[in-house]
């Protein structure tokens, strides 16, 4: 089974209902997924921003949601992420990467490089995948961290796992 797959089995399984997205490459199987499943709501967000209102509005509504963004729509969260400090609500983000391994992109690289930056001062961990037998773990790992230890996490699918875009 694809990684992809069975990230999406395990955030079903966790009671995730909200997918909130920016169109990505990196995300697309996992956007197929929800959108393809009438058991959860996939939102396409219009600004990365928006996606951290909604998990807080989901949480408030007793849902729990995670937000599906390229690491250079990070940048666009940093002031919304005190929400998420502040109010305590649960947060969970899959970042596809850009600007590292293989990246051919120059402009691509200054967000890549910010991305571990700003979620740390926010107060939100981050963890690293690089291959393609972890993903699993590390999402269950977040996951747990995430609900369970109200921790806010975002995973940090790297373009070792990704592959670089061709540019």
């Amino acid at each position: 089974m694809p990684w992809q797959d069975q990230v999406f089995g395990l955030l079903k399984a966790a009671g995730i209902t909200q997918f909130a997205y920016v169109p990505d490459a990196g995300h697309k199987r996992l956007i197929e997924l929800a959108l393809a499943d009438n058991e959860v709501h996939a939102v396409s967000l219009t600004t990365e921003e928006e996606g951290v209102g909604l998990l807080a509005g989901a949480d408030l509504g007793g849902q729990r949601g995670v937000l599906l963004v390229q690491s250079s729509g990070v940048g666009n969260c940093a002031n919304l992420l005190s929400l998420v400090t502040l109010g305590r609500f649960p947060f969970l983000c899959l970042v596809s990467m850009r600007g590292d391994f293989g990246e051919g992109n120059p402009w691509q690289y200054p967000a890549g490089r910010a991305v571990e930056p700003i979620f740390q001062a926010m107060g939100v961990r981050t963890v690293r995948v690089d291959r393609a037998e972890d993903v699993a773990g590390v999402v269950s790992a977040a996951i747990a961290q995430a609900f369970k230890g109200n921790c806010p996490t975002a995973v940090l699918l790297t373009q070792r796992l990704l592959g670089a875009k061709a540019f």
